[in-house]
């Protein structure tokens, strides 16, 4: 129940308790937390303060509402994106490309959502691609997640010559992926080149990883070079700040 005499807001009161349970263990990651009209009866207050309460800890990143279906405790997530041989050819050709082999490392079972485009180059893109600006690409825009929830948004940019006629333009690449696609075609790749920042979100990304209040996130625009030094893909990544950690190794000598 509510202390009336406190002088703490009754919403503020209610979210600190909401709290208090998520972090014990009492509502467990991924629980559905008790309906409004349950939480009004539990706490006796009215259905404008449970929402107040329930605002709180979402800006807080700790739950999530589902239209529908109700609010639930965000799971933990916490990925480690490894620098080492995460694009090597061996673990391409395993299948095991670079978000899949990072979910499931940390326990996780990834999956991607994936929507196919072509579209003329602006600037930035031909720059990097060393395409003329207004020249077709082709764009795989991808959503990834970790245990269903979104943790990586991925947005390719490929020469539309390089991709005609290939599986990079369908939903499925099949085995390896777009590199392994490229490969086949005879365009060997190198090397890659990433350049990593960080910033606070859009309103359409807050929204689509949802990010709590504040919460920054991490780009990542990473471009991979053919044996010539030809670029062949401009991948940018926004990763949610709160759910990745970055490591690098190399050797010493």
């Amino acid at each position: 129940m509510i202390d009336r005499k406190s002088g703490v807001p009754a919403f503020r009161q209610v979210a600190a308790d909401l709290r208090e349970k998520i972090v014990t263990g009492e509502f467990a990651p991924g629980a559905k937390l008790p309906s409004e009209h349950d939480l009004v009866e539990m706490y006796g207050v009215s259905r404008p303060t449970v929402r107040e309460a329930v605002d709180v800890l979402r800006g807080e990143g700790l739950v999530t509402a589902e239209h529908g279906r109700g609010v639930f405790v965000r799971p933990p997530a916490s990925i480690q994106r490894i620098a080492r041989s995460r694009l090597s050819r061996e673990a391409r050709e395993r299948n095991h490309g670079a978000f899949l082999a990072d979910a499931t490392a940390g326990g996780f079972t990834p999956s991607t959502s994936v929507k196919i485009r072509f579209e003329p180059a602006d600037a930035r893109v031909a720059g990097h691609l060393a395409i003329d600006e207004g020249a077709e690409v082709t764009v795989r825009d991808r959503v990834m997640r970790a245990d269903g929830l979104v943790v990586q948004l991925a947005v390719s940019h490929l020469s539309r010559e390089l991709t005609r006629g290939t599986a990079i333009e369908d939903i499925d690449t099949g085995p390896g992926g777009t590199y392994a696609r490229l490969e086949e075609a005879g365009r060997t790749i190198e090397s890659f080149a990433e350049r990593v920042g960080a910033r606070m979100p859009t309103p359409a990304e807050a929204s689509q990883l949802q990010l709590g209040d504040g919460v920054p996130v991490i780009t990542v625009t990473r471009v991979a070079y053919a044996v010539d030094g030809t670029p062949l893909e401009m991948n940018d990544m926004v990763l949610a700040a709160d759910r990745y950690e970055l490591s690098y190794e190399w050797p010493a000598g």
